[in-house]
């Protein structure tokens, strides 16, 4: 997998956002957009002459959220229209603002996989994002073929987020652990491979970090 990061930078303010605390490093190293602007919002305009190689998948914006609410319209429609031109390739997209793929339903192509990160069912206070439900609702409504939800960190919920997957119709799910020792309010192990069960035939599930939750 390559990645991409024309648009870079998030104000979701996850408490266990790897790339925010990432992105100081980078800025620490003279890497721009990251010395100039840190984790704030910025449009790396030059990154949209990267080449990519054939057949690869390339993981768009892995330093930010480039659906975000604060992303301007040109900068997300200037990175859909490189993306369509390169058909040779697969563009992964991935966001806890999901609603904001609706605006741009338009422009997308059958080389772009549309993901919603969705920890849970239940509204932990870890993150300024819209909702679980805002992500769940916007992603059931999304007209699109190629949908992925991401899960990972995982949180503690409750088995209506079984029915919740199963609406979205994703093409696959991936379930994962923090890995960065944040202390969230994560499922016991036992719970999630029963999730992972009774996800069987619904959805293919890819797994990331699975282990027992920080407290057991």
């Amino acid at each position: 997998m390559t990645t991409w990061n024309p648009v870079t930078g998030c104000l979701h303010n996850c408490i266990y956002c790897w790339a925010r605390r990432y992105s100081k490093t980078l800025a620490k190293m003279g890497i721009e957009p990251y010395k100039t602007h840190d984790f704030k919002p910025a449009f790396a305009e030059w990154r949209l002459r990267q080449r990519f190689p054939k057949h690869d998948v390339v993981f768009v914006s892995s330093m930010g959220d480039m659906w975000g609410d604060w992303v301007r319209k040109e900068w997300i429609e200037r990175v859909l229209r490189v993306a369509r031109t390169k058909r040779d390739s697969l563009f992964f997209f991935l966001t806890k603002n999901p609603k904001r793929y609706h605006e741009f339903r338009h422009m997308f192509s059958s080389n772009m996989i549309l993901g919603a990160t969705i920890e849970s069912n239940r509204p932990y206070k870890v993150t300024c994002a819209p909702s679980p439900k805002e992500r769940f609702e916007a992603m059931r409504d999304l007209d699109w073929e190629y949908k992925v939800v991401v899960v990972e960190p995982i949180l503690d919920f409750d088995f209506e987020f079984v029915d919740w997957i199963r609406k979205m119709n994703p093409m696959r799910i991936r379930i994962g652990y923090d890995n960065y020792g944040n202390r969230l309010p994560e499922p016991p192990l036992a719970k999630t491979i029963t999730l992972k069960e009774k996800l069987n035939g619904i959805v293919e599930v890819e797994l990331g970090t699975i282990r027992k939750a920080w407290y057991e």
